[in-house]
């Protein structure tokens, strides 16, 4: 099932709904309340996704209707892993030893300051005061459905609502200059995300989808999520050892090789590029950088 949060063309207000061949179904034309996404994660019932599922409200056709981001507004910063594909940890190494030395024994977290995430099709601001090297990093991000505390790995699929895509945006000379990666990951527009969620229950645990990125079409990333260094459920049980992670936080569990800072004449992003980050049954996220 595909979740999203949407408006009606001409009209401001959001709503949420579930994306279907025909169009989008409103969960109020299911006789549903909701009003976020937050609040369809937080106090759905298992009644109220059995009828998301059927999803047998009159359908939006996708014409009249703009996606935004699943979760405009996260309800917390977003939690990161850095350096969680083999071969991104040696291009950034090999970008800046400095700025992302580390024992991969263990998971690498950040966290991504972000108060409104932008959609598909909206832009990524190039922010050209302040960086000159812009960057992306496309990444599966997780979306947990309910508290977790001291969770056992064989455990974690059960906490687990659906997936996403979100792009990393990321600015490499703030980030290397001020030598940790908080401000230079958390700028204003740098975490989209979309199109849509996918339930944890279309997608088998632990996810294994091809992951890919274009920039004006030209293929920089290609990979799948199953090459994460530390999959889905050591991360979870991890993190849960020592905070409890609250029912909708979104985990972001790392890139793969392709990013503009590990080529040997680093391609960065500048106004007018195309950045499309795509992964496997979960659809496309398409920004502009302006």
């Amino acid at each position: 099932m595909k979740l999203v949060t949407y408006t009606r063309r001409g009209d401001t207000r959001e709503a949420v709904g579930v994306w279907t061949e025909k169009g989008v179904v409103p969960a109020k034309a299911l006789g549903l309340a909701f009003e976020t996404m937050n609040d369809l994660i937080l106090h759905a019932t298992g009644a109220d996704m059995a009828l998301l599922r059927e999803a047998k409200g009159e359908a939006l056709p996708m014409d009249k209707v703009t996606l935004l981001a699943p979760i405009p507004r996260p309800l917390q910063d977003v939690v990161c892993l850095g350096l969680n594909y083999t071969e991104h940890a040696e291009e950034a190494f090999g970008y800046s030893k400095q700025a992302f030395s580390a024992d991969r024994a263990v998971p690498i977290f950040f966290s991504k300051r972000v108060s409104w995430c932008q959609g598909s099709d909206a832009p990524i601001p190039a922010h050209r005061n302040l960086t000159q090297r812009l960057d992306y990093e496309n990444e599966l991000a997780v979306i947990l459905g309910k508290d977790a505390k001291n969770v056992d790995e064989a455990n974690v699929a059960d906490y687990i609502f659906g997936y996403t895509v979100l792009n990393d945006v990321s600015a490499r000379d703030l980030q290397t200059s001020h030598r940790q990666w908080y401000f230079g990951k958390s700028l204003d527009g740098f975490t989209p995300m979309g199109p849509c969620i996918v339930t944890a229950d279309d997608i088998p645990f632990p996810p294994d989808l091809a992951i890919s990125t274009k920039v004006n079409g030209e293929l920089r990333q290609n990979s799948r999520t199953s090459m994460l260094i530390h999959g889905i459920a050591e991360i979870v049980s991890t993190l849960s050892r020592g905070m409890t992670l609250l029912a909708g936080t979104i985990i972001a569990t790392g890139t793969p090789k392709g990013v503009a800072m590990g080529m040997e004449q680093p391609k960065f992003l500048a106004p007018g590029d195309v950045v499309t980050c795509t992964i496997e049954r979960i659809g496309d996220l398409v920004n502009t950088v302006e």
